[in-house]
């Protein structure tokens, strides 16, 4: 997620922390200089709901309008899959599965197989 605090201030013509930490205190948050700081820096670890449902009055905006989703960040935390063979071990079939007892494993059910990919 992308905090986009600043640009949404600066749309509201606020281009000093201290002016929307001291708004934010006339709408009754009042925040410390270390934390203004981390919500005005781009990246706080942590926004209370209750916080951002004031910051989002005081701005005039929706709480989508300050977290910007980035999805090919999410994408990039997944793992690459790795070795030979490198499917999910969900998709293939377990051991003995896809063949029939007493049979060839052709035709009949078809209980255990994998559709192709």
């Amino acid at each position: 997620m992308k905090w986009n605090l600043r640009m949404i201030a600066a749309q509201r013509d606020i281009w000093k922390s201290s002016e929307l930490q001291r708004l934010l205190a006339e709408a009754g948050l009042v925040i410390s200089a270390g934390k203004m700081s981390s919500l005005w820096a781009g990246q706080p670890v942590t926004v209370r709901l209750d916080d951002l449902d004031v910051i989002c009055e005081v701005l005039q905006c929706d709480p989508s309008d300050l977290l910007v989703r980035e999805p090919e960040k999410a994408r990039a935390r997944r793992p690459e899959p790795t070795g030979r063979g490198a499917q999910a071990p969900a998709l293939r079939p377990a051991a003995g599965e896809g063949r029939r007892r007493g049979g060839s494993g052709r035709g009949g059910s078809s209980r255990g197989l994998v559709p192709p990919l």
